[in-house]
């Protein structure tokens, strides 16, 4: 379990977000689930599948372990970071982007879909990161 304290120590919040937003920032810090359904998990990695419709978004998560994701089809999007970022991507199918985090490092977003089709994707973590893995609050 991470320390909230010296989590949010790195939160750079932009204070415009809605208080709703920023509170999951706040409640979401030990937050392992990073996809909408976990569909496998081994000694190596966990796979989930992320599907969000129009209109509605993922919630806050927690990343600390390297981990890459694929999409699977067009969509837009829009996420708010825990450094302040707000940005929107468009995606084509088989868009992927990997990501590496050193001992103490991470990153925590959500992800609203913006665009007119169900957002969907494959998240690959790799349990033999740098840093411990969060536990799956089921």
């Amino acid at each position: 379990m991470l320390d909230p304290d010296a989590v949010k120590s790195k939160f750079e919040l932009d204070p415009e977000w809605p208080d709703d937003l920023m509170a999951e920032f706040e409640n979401n810090i030990n937050a392992g689930v990073v996809g909408s359904k976990l569909v496998s998990e081994s000694d190596r990695v966990r796979v989930w599948h992320i599907s969000v419709k129009p209109g509605e978004r993922l919630p806050v998560h927690h990343h600390v372990l390297d981990y890459f994701w694929t999409a699977l089809n067009s969509g837009r999007a829009r996420s708010h970071f825990h450094d302040g970022r707000t940005s929107e991507s468009e995606y084509r199918p088989g868009d992927t982007k990997h990501f590496k985090f050193a001992r103490g490092e991470f990153m925590m977003h959500d992800l609203e879909n913006i665009g007119e089709t169900e957002l969907k994707f494959t998240t690959v973590e790799f349990l033999d990161s740098e840093n411990e893995v969060l536990e799956i609050k089921k």
